[in-house]
């Protein structure tokens, strides 16, 4: 074969290869056992974070199809829906109208929201839909004769005051499971410091380049190779499961990095001897 071909097929390969890694959904399976009320063994959190409005299929089907197979009993999304460089509303907006119908949908807003400009926009039209805004708020989940206190914070980018209002929100809740909704990994110890059970957050797009045994190369607010891209962590008494992440911002592809939905299952220690660290499965 001669070097222009051979040239010409590497380029078509690793073009087939990115768009895999781009638009090749994978589901995380990841469990928490950490003080979970008895009546919330098993329960379900599908975990959606940073589409930057990016579509799979017309209408999002593909994502909604991977959200209904997950039989989630909430959804929950940690922030940039949209993308500040080229806001979409409506891909935002399809992805939410195919959500909603399958379990309750929770959101709080990521830095890109705030950036393009339409943030008031998109809550206006989450909150049309149904989907429960969680900027600085709180919602209890109940199931049988236990229940769960949801908290979320607006990004830090317009939340300055973000630690006095976590222990706010926290305060009174020492003996209870809190679920926390944020968008930024990065503030792991201010999580742990305040007590937290359990917090979903996306921002680090899985470091964007992942590397065996290395993990993510770079992530906005952790720099190269960050702490915290992908899976569970825990500090102190305080888990945190980190989204890869569906889209792309800044840098126009994933490497090793698929987009992915992350599924937590919740389980009772007192059923079930399986610890609430996970290893990532796709």
């Amino acid at each position: 074969m001669k070097t222009g071909k051979k040239l010409f097929a590497a380029a078509i390969a690793m073009g087939a290869y990115l768009y895999w890694q781009d638009n090749a959904l994978s589901i995380t399976q990841l469990t928490c056992s950490n003080h979970v009320p008895k009546a919330f063994h098993g329960y379900k959190i599908l975990h959606l974070s940073d589409l930057q409005n990016k579509m799979f299929g017309r209408n999002q089907e593909r994502l909604v199809y991977k959200a209904e197979c997950a039989a989630p009993d909430i959804i929950v999304i940690t922030g940039d829906l949209i993308d500040r460089n080229r806001t979409d509303l409506d891909a935002a907006m399809d992805l939410i109208r195919g959500i909603v119908k399958i379990a309750p949908v929770y959101y709080v807003s990521g830095n890109h929201e705030h950036q393009s400009g339409r943030y008031e926009d998109l809550v206006e039209l989450l909150t049309a839909e149904g989907v429960t805004i969680l900027d600085n708020g709180k919602s209890v989940l109940r199931r049988g004769e236990d229940t769960i206190t949801l908290l979320g914070l607006a990004d830090k980018s317009v939340n300055p005051y973000y630690k006095s209002i976590l222990h706010m929100l926290d305060k009174g809740l020492e003996d209870e499971f809190v679920l926390l909704l944020s968008h930024r990994p990065e503030l792991f110890a201010e999580y742990a410091d305040a007590g937290i059970s359990l917090v979903c957050s996306g921002h680090a797009h899985g470091g964007q380049i992942r590397l065996p045994w290395i993990g993510g190369l770079f992530a906005p607010h952790q720099g190269f190779f960050p702490p915290y891209t992908a899976g569970m962590y825990t500090m102190n008494e305080t888990d945190m499961a980190v989204s890869r992440g569906l889209g792309n911002s800044t840098f126009p592809f994933r490497i090793g990095n698929r987009p992915e939905l992350v599924v937590i299952t919740l389980c009772c220690k007192e059923d079930t001897p399986t610890m609430h660290r996970s290893k990532l499965s796709e």
